[in-house]
């Protein structure tokens, strides 16, 4: 995601209990560049702390820096495409499309970006819909001619049990409640049904080697989860993990190749990796 700094639209904020357990007490986590995360002292969440609004949020992702964004996806949305298709498949979603019959299936892709995954699972005989809070939703809708919601999950009020799968990739380090998000995906999904996250691993090898510069510690990101944290939130709204899987040693262009491979390969073995996706069903 393109870098920024802190700027106007970022002036109300509030300082708020730990997303998780509700605890109060945090002491300092990463110390970054204009900004710092802190930790939980009872579950050890790692989190913004005051955090921007949400009407704020929302306003940052829709306006002048969504602009940006858009730009960024559609210039990276081959290589991203192609690491979500890695992801899911060692999340065991290929297994899982195969155990449902082919075009009554339905999923549901939430940060969607410009459309892309969605497109490609609609060739697979899936029916399909986005949610996308930025102007991506719009290039969805015109290029891609997609079923793409320009409002928040919780807005749309989908109906209950209504998706097979439900896939949240890079999203939930930037909601101000992941609780309440996690619990009305609960809600939407089928019986049997799956949910696919995606986010930075904050007990990886990257995260542990570079502290407050790691590339994942960025304004954007208002919760930095360890797999511990992540699986607890999860289990809180309701949720069993099933499959959790990491990757990524070194970033390219962080160390020669002969470095980065074998790191990329012992950090993936050992679930030590920069990124992590969990499989979750309801328990």
């Amino acid at each position: 995601m393109p870098a920024i700094a802190e700027d106007e639209s970022q002036k109300i904020s509030k300082i708020i209990p730990c997303a998780l357990c509700g605890c109060g007490n945090f002491k300092p986590a990463l110390k970054c560049e204009g900004f710092y995360f802190v930790r939980c002292k009872k579950c050890g969440l790692v989190q913004r702390n005051p955090q921007p609004a949400k009407e704020e949020i929302i306003t940052r992702y829709s306006s002048i820096y969504g602009g940006d964004y858009l730009s960024y996806e559609i210039n990276n949305e081959k290589s991203f495409l192609t690491l979500q298709q890695l992801a899911l498949k060692d999340a065991g979603f290929t297994a899982f499309e195969k155990s449902l019959p082919e075009n009554t299936r339905k999923v549901l892709d939430i940060g969607c970006a410009t459309g892309a995954m969605l497109e490609h699972l609609r060739t697979n005989g899936w029916q399909v819909t986005g949610v996308e809070i930025s102007p991506c939703a719009q290039y969805a809708q015109k290029e891609r001619n997609l079923d793409v919601r320009n409002i928040p999950l919780e807005e749309n009020n989908f109906p209950a049990k209504s998706f097979d799968a439900v896939l949240a990739s890079h999203l939930i380090e930037h909601l101000n409640d992941p609780k309440t998000f996690l619990l009305e995906v609960h809600r939407i999904l089928k019986d049997g049904g799956k949910l696919f996250i995606t986010t930075p691993n904050i007990s990886g090898f990257q995260a542990k080697l570079f502290g407050g510069k790691w590339r994942s510690a960025i304004f954007d990101h208002l919760y930095l989860f360890s797999i511990r944290t992540l699986k607890q939130l999860l289990k809180a709204a309701g949720f069993k993990t099933q499959i959790c899987r990491t990757w990524g040693g070194l970033a390219s262009g962080m160390a020669p190749m002969w470095l980065k491979k074998p790191a990329d390969y012992f950090a993936k073995k050992l679930n030590y990796g920069d990124v992590m996706i969990l499989r979750a069903g309801i328990s």
